[in-house]
């Protein structure tokens, strides 16, 4: 077959010219005694010619989410602004490196942004003939790049071509100048899989490239890579995508699919993606399938397509092991593990949740990335609990967390864990036990009942034989005498949940110790009063009466905390001085507002009198 022969598709013994057909006579049977088959009906083999074509289009003519909206140019990078202006400016000033190293979790675009670098250094158009970050979708070579099918641009995995000897052909190859492109590109992927004689092999080539050589590496494990490769390479790390940017592209996306998909949905996917824009594209080509076209995608069909627990019960779990309440905790967890939540998962959002309280603790709910409602709850609860414990608790986690991996039944392993963390989260820490033991006195806390010491040998004991056997005087309870400390007290005994109901559903009529009277805010807990009597009888030692009724009340906690928090910033909005900083910087707005700590009040030292000679 000739070059020019048009049918290059067809295998090399086809002819050009149809070949004969041979009608079977209709009087011959068939070889196994079998009559002729019956002739089709027109109607019916047009059918049939006409509906096997369309199913086999519609499955080959899909593609996944991940490979559809891979992006075509620098812009269409999410997340990775600040390479894209590095990039941007070397181009511009031609100081472009010989040799680029791209390293990052996996699916944050390494190969995409390979060849991308790649198109940018052969961009050839009929505007542009110089390297320039400025593609376009007709560039010479854009197709053939992109497709990985260009003659100029070689692309290997380092991963299965780890050997010295595919180093040198790549060598050998360097020495050549470009058939077509302005650059050769080597576009090496998990360069850290090469042994240390291709490293070595590649070293001197990096030192002195040809001019007309460009190098392109992409790892996920940087450190794996030998520093005198790194040394001579122009390093970019590719960034996680932020879970709000992310959830950004994963809405777009799901807009041109024609689906809708829930707002909570879509931050459950970009959770679990982990920063990854590949596996965030994948999770969501999994999720539209789970409704029908034109149907919105639930939260909670995505949840369960993930194998992830309900957020609000994970964090209510969290909150009854913090208040030593293992009975309720246990019975949350095998809720949960009823409706298939897995206990891996479980025990890692109490790792999240964890790590929110303490870093709402110190930065504010706004630091945790959290829906609001979550974030308030957790901040509430890291403000009620000592950093001290907190550290302990992910510590403990941390440990509970492989335990669970290895167990053979994961969901015994947690709730072990729970009562473990539920008994040690009222313990005392280090400092404070030894200042207790300091003391004479017998370090306190741990939920459920100590043990008491055995019958020990005679002598040597009389101090303590005494101080055992006098009556200890019953330690006071406390009693709030307003409503104001009796929300104070739910906190002090984190009651985190249902402080913050009290704070947003209760407001108080009257008020005085064992009463409260309160007029209930919409959409309050039906089983509010219930819990907030059980929970005061137990703590204050008197029946507690609590009557929702109709009459007016005060405004909640929770509003006014927000009136103080808008008068704050009414006042700082009237101030002169932002004004003028505002009027100096048009469209420019005021964020959120933080207040310096007061300093403590120091008490008055009086002057020292004087004493005259």
């Amino acid at each position: 077959m000739s070059d020019a022969d048009p049918n290059l598709d067809g295998p090399p013994w086809e002819e050009d010219e149809p070949a004969e057909i041979f009608e079977r006579d209709e009087n011959t049977d068939d070889m196994f005694g079998a009559p002729a088959p019956a002739a089709p009906e027109p109607a019916a083999a047009s059918a049939v010619v006409e509906a096997a074509p369309a199913a086999e289009t519609d499955g080959a003519a899909y593609t996944v989410l991940a490979r559809k909206y891979r992006p075509r140019t620098f812009e269409d990078l999410i997340g990775q602004e600040a390479m894209v202006r590095t990039l941007t400016n070397a181009f511009a000033s031609g100081r472009i490196a010989h040799a680029f190293m791209l390293t990052g979790v996996r699916g944050v675009g390494k190969t995409t942004t390979a060849r991308l670098l790649a198109r940018a250094l052969n961009n050839e158009t009929d505007t542009i003939d110089r390297p320039s970050l400025a593609l376009t979708l007709d560039g010479r070579h854009d197709a053939a790049i992109m497709a990985g099918q260009h003659m100029d641009v070689m692309e290997m995995d380092a991963a299965s071509h780890t050997g010295v000897g595919d180093i040198r052909d790549i060598l050998e190859s360097v020495r050549y100048a470009p058939v077509e492109a302005r650059y050769k590109v080597y576009v090496l992927d998990e360069v850290h899989m090469l042994s240390t004689q291709a490293f070595n092999a590649l070293l001197k080539t990096l030192e002195e490239p040809p001019p007309h050589a460009k190098f392109i590496f992409a790892t996920t494990e940087i450190r794996k890579v030998p520093v005198t490769i790194l040394s001579r390479c122009q390093r970019f790390d590719l960034r996680r995508v932020e879970p709000e940017i992310l959830v950004e592209h994963l809405s777009r996306i799901a807009d041109r699919e024609g689906m809708r998909v829930e707002a909570d949905a879509l931050a459950l996917i970009a959770r679990a993606a982990e920063g990854s824009v590949r596996d965030g594209l994948s999770l969501l080509d999994q999720a539209l399938v789970q409704a029908e076209q034109g149907q919105t995608v639930q939260t909670t069909v995505v949840r369960d397509m993930l194998g992830l627990a309900d957020r609000s019960q994970t964090i209510a779990l969290f909150e009854r092991i913090m208040a030593g309440r293992t009975p309720e905790a246990l019975e949350i967890f095998r809720t949960l593990y009823g409706y298939g939540a897995d206990p891996v998962q479980v025990t890692n959002d109490l790792l999240e949740h964890c790590h929110a309280a303490s870093v709402a603790k110190m930065l504010g709910p706004n630091a945790t990335r959290l829906p609001n409602d979550q974030a308030q709850a957790l901040a509430a609860l890291g403000a009620a609990i000592s950093a001290g414990t907190l550290s302990r608790t992910w510590q403990m986690l941390l440990k509970a967390l492989d335990e669970v991996r290895r167990a053979p039944n994961p969901a015994d392993a947690v709730e072990m864990a729970i009562v473990r963390l539920a008994y040690a989260a009222d313990l005392p820490g280090p400092e404070e036990a030894l200042k207790a033991l300091q003391s004479g006195e017998m370090p306190g806390g741990g939920a459920g009942p100590r043990g008491s010491g055995g019958g020990g040998g005679g002598g040597g004991g009389g101090a303590s034989a005494q101080a055992v056997a006098r009556p200890m005087a019953a330690p006071a309870r406390p009693d709030p005498q307003t409503f104001e400390q009796m929300v104070a007290l739910l906190g002090e005994k984190r009651e985190i949940g249902l402080q913050i109901d009290v704070k947003s559903y209760i407001r108080p009529v009257s008020f005085k110790p064992g009463v409260l009277t309160y007029e209930p805010v919409a959409g309050a807990p039906v089983d509010l009063s219930r819990r907030l009597i059980a929970r005061l009888n137990e703590w204050t030692g008197r029946t507690w009466l609590i009557a929702a009724n109709g009459q007016g009340g005060a405004a909640t906690l929770m509003d006014q905390e927000k009136a103080a928090r808008a008068a704050e910033r009414a006042r700082i909005e009237a101030d002169p001085f932002v004004q003028s900083v505002l009027a100096a910087f048009p469209g420019a707005k005021i964020g959120e507002i933080k207040l310096p700590p007061r300093a403590p009040e120091l008490p008055v030292i009086p002057d020292e009198p004087i004493e005259e000679d």
